[in-house]
């Protein structure tokens, strides 16, 4: 049977990111969010709950809760996906446990929703970029997609966490703990959003102009960007007019916006932010 070599290289990667992703979800919650009593959602903010109230060490709860999500996992996400959840999940129990022998780093709540929420959300991150999982609240939404096709991921994982958030509210008895929680999560959010759409923001530039063509070609000369022209009509002047649109960089927008006035004094420019560009000049 002939091996794969490229495949064995891929899988041993996104095993090597699932690790690395683990510890950094494990830092996030024994440094920062567990010993502020604060919850990331999904099955750590339960093991937060029994952690607590029960003193069962957290990662033996986080494996507990996840072993029957596996198995029923199994046959509809695939055996390297689950191989790779499962040694994710395993990993993210095990750093747990060394990290908690650490002092946690503050005992601020404000500074441990923000730096967790962070750092877990890097680390989750890296995981779901290499098509794996440590379990939870992200497993479910998969098993209820393969079920439901029609539900969004995404508002499975909302309802999960808004649940076990509140139930981290009513064991605590503290609204605080709900309110830094909430803070944690959307920062986690943000930071996935970070690491999967870039953090370089490109403008969208478009301009409205008689003398489109010479404005295009100025633009390249200039600027160095090259700009897509689109047939469109003003409703007001009943006019037919060249649209120029023209995706640049922060540093090139005013380069652009001069260049085109400088030709066109009174051509019409709109300026708006454009959340990702794939191509030829931009991220590949």
């Amino acid at each position: 049977m002939k091996i794969n070599t490229k495949q064995i290289k891929t899988t041993s990667i996104e095993i090597l990111e699932t690790m690395v992703g683990a510890c950094l979800m494990a830092m996030a919650t024994s440094l920062f969010l567990l010993p502020n009593q604060l919850s990331s959602g999904g099955v750590a903010g339960i093991a937060t709950i029994f952690y607590y109230f029960l003193e069962i060490p957290m990662g033996a709860t986080i494996l507990a809760f996840n072993i029957p999500l596996f198995l029923f996992s199994a046959y509809k996400l695939g055996k390297m996906f689950l191989v790779k959840s499962m040694i994710g999940t395993v990993s993210f129990s095990l750093f747990i446990e060394i990290f908690e022998n650490i002092t946690p780093l503050t005992q601020d709540r404000f500074l441990a929703c923000i730096y967790g929420g962070i750092i877990i959300g890097l680390g989750t991150a890296i995981i779901l970029k290499a098509n794996s999982s440590t379990g939870g609240s992200d497993l479910v939404s998969m098993l209820v997609k393969e079920y439901r096709p029609e539900i969004r991921m995404s508002n499975v994982i909302i309802i999960i966490d808004t649940v076990i958030v509140a139930l981290n509210v009513v064991f605590f008895k503290e609204i605080e703990v709900g309110l830094y929680s909430a803070l944690a999560i959307y920062l986690m959010g943000k930071m996935i959003d970070i690491i999967f759409e870039g953090i370089y923001f490109t403008k969208l530039v478009i301009i409205i102009s008689d003398r489109s063509q010479e404005i295009a070609e100025k633009i390249g000369e200039r600027v160095r960007k090259g700009t897509t022209g689109l047939y469109g009509k003003g409703m007001y002047t009943n006019e037919n007019k060249v649209v120029l649109i023209c995706a640049a960089s922060r540093g090139d927008v005013a380069r652009v916006k001069y260049t085109a006035k400088s030709i066109d004094a009174n051509s019409f420019i709109i300026i708006a932010n454009a959340r990702e560009v794939v191509g030829l000049g931009f991220k590949k």
